[in-house]
């Protein structure tokens, strides 16, 4: 198993969340996002600049920048 920055992680990657970083504030978001250790998600695909990331999680999907992705840590399926 493979720990991976979502920063990093290429479109058509799918892995569980692991762990996620950051400041208090920034995690409450994202846990009000529904992602939380544990979850399944795919990255769809990465704008034509990198920036932002678009990813499916519990059945929608989300976009975020590479500046939030990098605290979301997920291990890669295989």
């Amino acid at each position: 198993m493979k720990e991976i920055s979502l920063s990093l992680v290429k479109p058509g990657d799918k892995g569980k969340i692991s762990k996620i970083g950051g400041n208090r504030r920034y995690r409450k978001r994202l846990l009000d996002l529904g992602l939380t250790r544990g979850v399944l998600i795919e990255v769809i695909r990465n704008a034509p600049l990198g920036d932002p990331i678009e990813i499916n999680v519990r059945e929608y999907k989300l976009s975020l920048r590479r500046a939030e992705a990098k605290d979301i840590f997920i291990i890669l399926d295989e």
